[in-house]
């Protein structure tokens, strides 16, 4: 059987274990809040009550289609690309491309550095493997304008990061409701594990600081998740309607298969 992914891929492993997916999301919820798509979504009104349960389903969707059967999984791209087609027909309203490559290149990054905290570097083969994979999945979306290279992404993703996020009152707001569907301690954990994977600018705009009251503790939690003790931090930090999506992330994926 083929896989979209091929199995021993490091990119399978990054997407197999859920708290380097956590991380994946809190970086990702981060940079979101800065960025000009979610302008875009407020302005038509498309913006979820729960931005935090779309960015877990987003994540979730990700990591079936990086394990499912490659007919599968591209089946599944072309009825995205199709359903995406037909609501802008009906709304007269197209979400922009760049909104799918600004997805795309959040979920390259965070990949590469929650492997870096939790694990270790990536090397430059295996970063190009990660790239390529989001770039299959932009191409099958038919995303126009994709980089071909890694370094050609990597500078993409630097021209992005300085013209294409910016704080806004949409960037108020999305934090008000990150720390409402939270609680006002989850948020503050949320913050300083932001710190620890996303980039100098981001840290920049949000005014969040600079360096991570949790970095010190990176270490240990290394040695918790070899105990299996990993397990009672994501209790203590998530709420009951979270953990059941966590939990999920530890089931094997396979929703897609053709099986």
């Amino acid at each position: 059987m083929e896989y979209f992914v091929k199995e021993g891929s490091v990119v399978r492993q990054i997407w197999s274990t859920s708290d380097i997916i956590l991380f994946i999301f809190a970086g990702a919820a981060a940079e979101f809040t800065l960025n000009k798509t979610a302008d875009w979504l407020y302005f038509t009104g498309k913006l979820p009550g729960d931005p935090l349960e779309q960015l877990f389903s987003t994540i979730e969707y990700a990591r079936e289609i990086v394990f499912s059967e490659k007919r599968a999984a591209e089946r599944v791209l072309d009825a995205l690309a199709k359903k995406q087609a037909q609501a802008a027909y009906k709304s007269g309203e197209a979400l922009p491309d760049q909104a799918y490559r600004d997805v795309l290149f959040m979920l390259t990054d965070y990949s590469i550095r929650s492997f870096a905290l939790l694990e270790r570097p990536l090397t430059p083969a295996e970063k190009e493997e990660v790239f390529e994979v989001f770039k299959c999945i932009g191409l099958r979306l038919g995303l126009p304008d994709l980089p071909n290279t890694f370094p050609q992404w990597q500078a993409m993703r630097a021209e992005h990061l300085l013209q294409s996020l910016g704080k806004s009152r949409f960037t108020t707001d999305l934090c008000k409701q990150y720390k409402k569907h939270l609680g006002n301690t989850r948020y503050r954990i949320l913050l300083q594990a932001q710190l620890l994977v996303i980039p100098k600018r981001v840290r920049k705009l949000l005014k969040i600081g600079k360096a991570s009251v949790l970095q010190p503790a990176v270490p240990l939690y290394r040695l918790s998740r070899k105990l299996r003790l990993d397990w009672v931090l994501k209790v203590l930090l998530l709420p009951a309607k979270y953990k059941v999506q966590v939990q999920a992330l530890n089931r094997a994926p396979g929703r897609f298969s053709l099986a």
